[in-house]
């Protein structure tokens, strides 16, 4: 399956920026004084259970908001001007079962573009449907899919807003070995911004720039061989 690059080839890649960013749960201190800028094409992110690697995706589009500090994405701050934000920025849950809203399959491709003209909504959904092999199915209840064709309607879902950014926690995590290979495939051919958090090294190969988190703090930023060779120490 090819995806059409010809949408997004003259945006500008969004810079992403933290400023002395902190975030607690309660007492739990989870990111401590983060100051990153990013503008790379393909950002990874990886760490252990618990290092903050998952709230630090979720600050990228206002999911989560930090305790301290300031996010902006090209000078929108994700406190402040959430909805333009969100507008920009995309984001796929590890769980498609969390973002799959409507009944069938063409219904949830659709749900993002309800304050497009019907006509024009309709163009982009069957559009859509058609680049992930999912036109087929438009009629399909949702919830009846495959662990796969579901992260497929995820992506779909997000895409067909034409985000900027598409920020990604763990999307492989309930695919099969296949699964992820086509979805790591994808995700490689699209032409916007893409922040990936996983557990699956392997999906960053390529990618131009990797964050390795732990106990909340960045520990290495570099390009992927060096960061995942320092992960591999840090676990091992």
């Amino acid at each position: 399956m090819t995806i059409a690059t010809g949408l997004w080839d003259d945006r500008p890649v969004p810079l992403i920026e933290l400023d002395g960013v902190s975030h607690a749960y309660g007492e739990r201190a989870v990111l401590r004084d983060l100051t990153l800028r990013l503008e790379e094409h393909r950002i990874g992110v990886v760490g252990g259970n618990g290092s903050g690697k998952s709230t630090l995706a979720r600050l990228l589009n206002g999911l989560v908001l930090p305790t301290a500090g300031r996010v902006r994405i090209d000078g929108l701050d994700t406190a402040h001007e959430g909805h333009q934000v969100r507008r920009r920025v995309g984001f796929v849950f590890t769980d498609p079962d969390a973002q799959i809203v409507m009944p069938t399959v063409g219904e949830d491709v659709a749900f993002g573009l309800r304050r497009l003209p019907r006509a024009e909504a309709d163009r982009r959904s069957r559009e859509w449907l058609e680049r992930f092999g999912l036109a087929d199915l438009c009629d399909h209840p949702a919830h009846l899919l495959s662990g796969g064709q579901k992260q497929l309607l995820a992506l779909a879902s997000v895409l067909v807003t034409e985000p900027d950014l598409l920020v990604m926690d763990e999307p492989t995590t309930l695919l099969d070995l296949a699964n992820a290979r086509h979805v790591a495939h994808l995700v490689a051919e699209l032409p916007q911004q893409v922040v990936m958090v996983t557990h699956q090294l392997h999906l960053l190969d390529g990618f131009d720039r990797v964050l390795v988190v732990d106990d909340g703090r960045i520990v290495h930023d570099g390009p992927p061989a060096d960061s995942l060779a320092h992960y591999e120490a840090l676990v091992g």
